[in-house]
């Protein structure tokens, strides 16, 4: 063996034991993973919640079947849901600074906390239709961004 196709082995090698931390990484079947930019503190959680029932959206807590996350907030947040089946789901965050389990508002009306939505969902006088956030899933693996957004 010459030193070229050892080196060319010794890379292989290298890029083959190295596989299982690159795949760790990536989302797997039935995984949708999403990324949470915008974060305005590192304070409390942020909860998440991911439904195919447009009627509950974005109150995925009225859906037993809904996925739902809860992580510690910081700067670069991340979730993962699991055991994904194919449909068509909408995703809703909100950055719980205060962990309290609620979305503080003032006024009775303007969100104090920050919030977020699958397909980046504009919010006007009031939350996204679960349509304006809706994405397909077949059950492939999934990564999406979410950027956070705060009125307050």
């Amino acid at each position: 063996m010459t030193s070229i196709s050892t080196n060319k082995a010794l890379a292989l090698l290298g890029l083959v034991a190295s596989a299982p931390l690159l795949s760790a990484a990536a989302p797997a079947t039935g995984e949708v993973v999403v990324d949470i930019s915008n974060m305005r503190s590192a304070k409390g959680v942020v909860r998440a919640c991911m439904t195919t029932n447009a009627k509950v959206f974005p109150r995925c807590r009225e859906d037993a079947a809904s996925h739902r996350a809860v992580v510690p907030a910081k700067g670069a947040t991340q979730l993962v849901f699991k055991g994904v089946k194919p449909g068509r789901y909408a995703i809703a965050l909100l950055h719980d600074e205060n962990d309290n389990g609620k979305a503080d508002r003032a006024l009775g009306m303007m969100p104090k906390e920050g919030f977020g939505f699958s397909r980046d969902a504009k919010v006007r006088m009031g939350p996204p239709s679960f349509n304006s956030a809706a994405f397909d899933y077949a059950g492939e693996a999934k990564k999406m961004t979410i950027k956070m957004r705060y009125m307050l």
